[in-house]
């Protein structure tokens, strides 16, 4: 069947005509998705004979970004790589179980994250410290797990920061989760006198509960969906939390994006225990501790601008050796394998007293 028509034609074509016309598609689409998973099946066993691994930011990056290039609309490149990502997801499974680790509880937005970037037919494990998210992945309980590694209006998470210095963990990959904030509540506005959330949530959202609910008291909890948990069955309390959230423990949305600023996005790590090929666009992620002489922290950053290289992250954290002596996090935008990258981390690590490259890997070019 053919989908002959006038695109400038003013005249809509009947309802029916066209739902005929979706049908079909939709029927050569199942049998292609059909066709392209017996192909998955076939690199699975390839996989497993050369121990490669199942999945492979890389390679990830360059099918999204085929598929981004042969786009013409009118769906969006965000559209179509979130159709990609649960494909991937689905052939994930095919190939070999995977079990990705992440903070909890369920419907968190550490959750949210791992769900958007890995697909729902993984097999997902909540945990209730980053620590032991580091600790899975490093004890081989966890194919992967994914961590909140620093936030555009928050800054960077100290418990990432801090794991990064415990265990022996490799940054695979990165994605970035547009955090967007909901009042829930299974009770009416009018009769809302308490708002449950994690700290930051209600910090993020301060603004907006001053001018929405000023007299409100606001309850602090340990995380979003417990809060969304706590307010189940209450008569006269919301929670701020994901919409995710709401879905899993049935409370309703009452308000939608009620975070003070836009662009609200969190960076989530991918970690693991192997490392990432390049992709021509990529980071790595690096921590040191300096010399305790003069200038010695520019010594190490001069280095890198030297080298062309930009830094688009740093951070320090208590190196946790000795007192007043820490730790910088840095992110180069550059591969480890750049013959100029590995000349700058060999002559900055010259220059240091401690020194670690946690991973090299491809970039996060959407915000999911």
């Amino acid at each position: 069947m053919t989908l002959d028509h006038d695109a400038n034609s003013s005249t809509p074509r009947p309802l029916d005509e066209l739902r005929v016309h979706i049908d079909d598609l939709d029927r050569q689409i199942v049998d292609l998705l059909g066709r392209r998973a017996e192909l998955v099946v076939e690199v699975g066993e390839s996989k497993r004979d050369t121990n490669t691994p199942i999945y492979a930011p890389h390679r990830e990056r360059a099918v999204l970004d085929r598929i981004q290039s042969l786009n013409r609309g009118p769906l969006s490149n965000h559209t179509l790589e979130c159709i990609y990502r649960e494909l991937m997801s689905g052939s994930f499974s095919l190939e070999q179980a995977l079990r990705i680790g992440y903070l909890g509880p369920r419907g968190s937005f550490s959750h949210l994250a791992a769900v958007r970037h890995f697909g729902q037919s993984v097999e997902f494990a909540e945990f209730g410290g980053i620590d032991s998210v580091f600790r899975a992945v490093a004890g081989g309980h966890c194919n992967y797990g994914l961590v909140p590694y620093e936030n555009s209006t928050g800054g960077s998470i100290t418990d990432t920061l801090d794991a990064f210095q415990e265990f022996d963990v490799t940054v695979y990959a990165e994605a970035q989760i547009e955090i967007n904030h909901c009042l829930l509540s299974n009770v009416p506005a009018e009769r809302i006198r308490r708002i449950a959330s994690r700290p930051q949530a209600i910090d993020q959202c301060r603004q907006w509960i001053q001018r929405e609910f000023p007299a409100v008291e606001q309850v602090v909890t340990a995380s979003s969906s417990l809060a969304v948990q706590s307010v189940v069955d209450a008569d006269d309390a919301a929670a701020i939390g994901s919409s995710l959230a709401g879905a899993l423990y049935g409370v309703n949305v009452l308000f939608d994006g009620i975070q003070d600023k836009p662009n609200n996005v969190t960076r989530f790590l991918v970690i693991a225990m192997q490392e990432a090929l390049p992709t021509g666009n990529d980071k790595t992620t690096i921590s040191f501790v300096t010399t305790h002489e003069p200038g010695a922290l520019v010594d190490v950053l001069s280095v890198f601008r030297d080298a062309g290289i930009n830094l688009s992250h740093i951070d320090k954290r208590p190196s946790g050796r000795e007192n007043w002596q820490y730790m910088f996090f840095i992110d180069a935008d550059a591969h480890l394998t750049d013959p100029v990258m590995q000349e700058a981390v060999e002559r900055a690590r010259s220059l240091c007293r401690v020194f670690n490259v946690h991973g090299a890997y491809p970039k996060a070019e959407q915000v999911l």
